[in-house]
C-alpha cells in the first residue's frame, strides 16, 4: 500500500500543472474579456488587466518552480522523471517573465502598440502551450 504522502507527492506535478494552465485559460478566456465588456473605459480595463497578469506571472513562475524541484525529486526513478517536461515549465517561465519585464511596460507606456500588443499576445500564448504540454506530460502516467 502506497503511502498517503506519496500519493500526493506522485499526482503533485497534476495538480501543479493544472494550476497554471488553468489559470492561464482562465484569464485569458474569461475574465479579461469581461473586463473590457464591464468596466466604463478601455484603458480602465487594459490597467486592470495589467495587473492580473503580473499575478498570473508569479503564479506560473511558482508553479515552474515547484515543478523543476518535484522533477529533481524524482531523478531516482526514470520512469517517473520521464513524465516531467523541464524545458516546457522553463521556457513557459521564460515566456512569463519577458512578457512581464520586457512587453508589458512597453504596453502600458503605450509605445508602438500594435507591436508590443502582438508580441505580447505570442508570448501568452506560447506559455500556455508550454503550460499545457506540462500538464498533458504530467498526467501521462
Amino acid at each position: 500500500m502506497t503511502h498517503p504522502i506519496q500519493t500526493f507527492l506522485n499526482r503533485a506535478p497534476i495538480i501543479v500543472s493544472a494550476l497554471w494552465w488553468g489559470g492561464l485559460t482562465l484569464l485569458c478566456a474569461v475574465v479579461v474579456p469581461l473586463l473590457f465588456v464591464h468596466l466604463p473605459a478601455p484603458a480602465m480595463a487594459g490597467q486592470m488587466a495589467a495587473k492580473l497578469f503580473t499575478v498570473q506571472t508569479w503564479i506560473g513562475t511558482f508553479c515552474g518552480l515547484l515543478l523543476l524541484m518535484l522533477s529533481n525529486r524524482s531523478q531516482g526513478n526514470p520512469a517517473q522523471a520521464a513524465r516531467f517536461a523541464n524545458g516546457w515549465v522553463i521556457a513557459g517561465m521564460l515566456l512569463a517573465l519577458l512578457l512581464e519585464f520586457a512587453v508589458t511596460p512597453r504596453i502600458l507606456a503605450r509605445e508602438n502598440m500594435a507591436l508590443w500588443h502582438g508580441l505580447g499576445v505570442g508570448f501568452y500564448v506560447l506559455q500556455w502551450l508550454c503550460a499545457g504540454v506540462t500538464l498533458w506530460r504530467a498526467s501521462d502516467s
